[in-house]
């Protein structure tokens, strides 16, 4: 009862790691956006077309997924604090280094190896995946705050990134970038050098062999056998997700009411994102993380379809501030089935797992959605596609719902 009274978990500690991780996934999200709000830029100096302008964020988001898991994995073994202070110093790198390139093949090998693979992708996963083992009662809300951290980043920096731009230059502003994320964020990794609880644990014998019987079949399955489900299920969601996101601003020039609408529409989805990341994890907390991705996946389905009989202005901005609001917490889900049914001192690498499959997702949505309006000459067959893709996502979800209740661990 003692040691019990004096456990970090869910207490004071806790709620300050989580402040700090909050802060470091805003600061340290700028790598996901600063590369769209630069790309005219970027394209001007160095004189080149669009499509190898956009090589930079096609990097850039190979490398967050990729570094997801190679993170998660220095996080599993040595804590959280080095891997972040490591990554601090890839972005601050990164951005130097991408400010001085002589050439686009320098800055895109700047954004994707330092500033998405060594370095963002250290501020997503791998914090998630730490502050899981910090809370219990209130883990899926924990979670999904710190989840926040990426959308805020994507509120904040494009325009403070655009005005750096426009008043000393596109170099300059990745110069002066590295050099305020050196000296901020290293600063906040001090709150996260304390071990997770499980890490510094002694159990008994018997516990620890209970503790291996518990997570050596997930839901009936092998553990890699639920990690390549929950990868499919991760991909499908996405590309169903990446619909909206990534063509609202051509879906809305095509019918006339200006790309200006249409980034608006996309402002309202990340705004209302943030609500949906937050009340997703108070509901994890109450039916768990699998109950709650299936309910974030059904309504996804649905505002996907409302898309297609209603297209006009006012409907678009309605339908979009619903789908911000039904698939924010589709992701954060993930990492709170990870937490559910894996080993602890397993949870950065296979939820960095899970964030590169739902990446993966959304470029390949992305593209698809793409090749469909090509083949069809319309956006209403590239929004059924994505509603087929949400219903893979359902049937993988469902069926796993569907196993043995006594393999399902009970919701906090």
């Amino acid at each position: 009862m003692h040691a019990a009274a004096h456990s970090p978990v869910d207490a004071g500690p806790a709620w300050r790691r989580l402040v700090a991780a909050l802060a470091l996934g805003t600061l340290g999200g700028v790598g996901m956006w600063s590369v769209v709000v630069a790309l005219p830029a970027v394209q001007a100096d160095f004189g080149v077309d669009r499509g190898s302008a956009s090589l930079p964020y096609t990097l850039t988001m190979i490398g967050f997924g990729v570094g997801g898991i190679l993170m998660g994995r220095l996080t599993d073994r040595f804590g959280v604090a080095r891997p972040l202070a490591l990554a601090i110093v890839g972005l601050a790198a990164g951005y130097v280094l991408a400010g001085l390139a002589p050439s686009l093949l320098a800055y895109a090998l700047a954004q994707g190896l330092l500033i998405g693979a060594l370095g963002s992708s250290a501020f997503f996963g791998p914090l998630m995946a730490d502050i899981s083992h910090w809370f219990e009662r209130r883990r899926g809300l924990a979670v999904s705050i710190v989840a926040c951290g990426n959308y805020l980043a994507g509120t904040v920096w494009p325009p403070i990134v655009q005005h750096l731009i426009e008043t000393i230059g596109w170099r300059q502003a990745h110069i002066g970038i590295g050099v305020f994320c050196l000296l901020t964020m290293l600063p906040l990794t001090l709150a996260m050098r304390r071990r997770p609880p499980h890490a510094t644990a002694h159990p008994t014998p018997a516990a620890a062999a209970a503790a291996n019987a518990r997570y050596a079949r997930p839901l009936g399955f092998a553990p890699n056998t639920l990690q390549t489900l929950l990868i499919v299920a991760g991909v499908a969601c996405c590309v169903a997700m990446s619909m909206p996101q990534v063509h609202i601003v051509a879906y809305c020039g095509d019918l006339g009411y200006g790309a200006a609408a249409g980034a608006q529409m996309l402002s309202l989805m990340l705004g209302f994102g943030i609500v949906s990341r937050l009340a997703s994890g108070w509901i994890a907390d109450r039916i768990g993380g699998l109950r709650t991705l299936l309910l974030g996946s059904l309504l996804q389905g649905v505002a996907l379809l409302l898309y297609i009989p209603f297209n006009d202005l006012w409907s678009l901005y309605v339908i979009s501030a619903l789908f911000g609001l039904f698939q924010g917490g589709i992701v954060p889900s993930y990492a709170i089935i990870v937490r559910e049914h894996f080993a602890p001192k397993e949870a950065g690498s296979r939820v960095g797992l899970c964030v590169m499959a739902t990446l993966f997702g959304m470029a390949l949505g992305g593209w698809l959605s793409g090749e469909v309006f090509d083949l069809t000459g319309s956006y209403t067959a590239a929004f059924i596609n994505g509603v087929l893709w949400n219903l893979v996502n359902l049937s993988v979800v469902l069926w796993l719902l569907r196993r043995p209740a006594r393999a399902v661990p009970r919701a906090a």
